[in-house]
């Protein structure tokens, strides 16, 4: 599992896309600039082995 702690939420989602991870964010307001809000933690935590398919949880 890669570090996206501290991405934006745009970036977060290309890193997870490309290893075929699913994404659920927490305290997701209804709009707001996926390019500007960050991640400030993830679960499972970096370098955690995941298999293809797994839901990440990022809190923003």
């Amino acid at each position: 599992m890669p570090n996206v702690e501290g991405l934006s939420i745009e970036e977060a989602s290309k890193v997870l896309k490309e290893l075929n991870l699913n994404m659920q964010i927490q305290n997701e307001p209804e709009e707001y600039d996926k390019t500007k809000v960050v991640v400030k933690e993830q679960l499972p935590k970096e370098q955690i082995v995941v298999y293809e398919g797994t839901k990440i949880i990022l809190t923003i």
